[in-house]
């Protein structure tokens, strides 16, 4: 599973992006559900490179 850490804008760019629906909107920052099936997609667009594999 991938985690976003505290550099997430909450840009929205991964959300959109995700193709499971499992980014959903936090208060700070955006998280990565149970739904995750690490492919990637996320780590790819995010901007501030908030994204990694845990």
């Amino acid at each position: 599973m991938h985690i976003i850490n505290d550099d997430c804008t909450a840009c929205g760019v991964c959300q959109d992006e995700c193709p499971s629906d499992a980014i959903k909107e936090g208060d700070a920052k955006y998280t990565i559900t149970d739904a995750c099936t690490d492919c990637g997609a996320c780590v790819d667009v995010c901007p501030s490179e908030a994204i990694s594999a845990q």
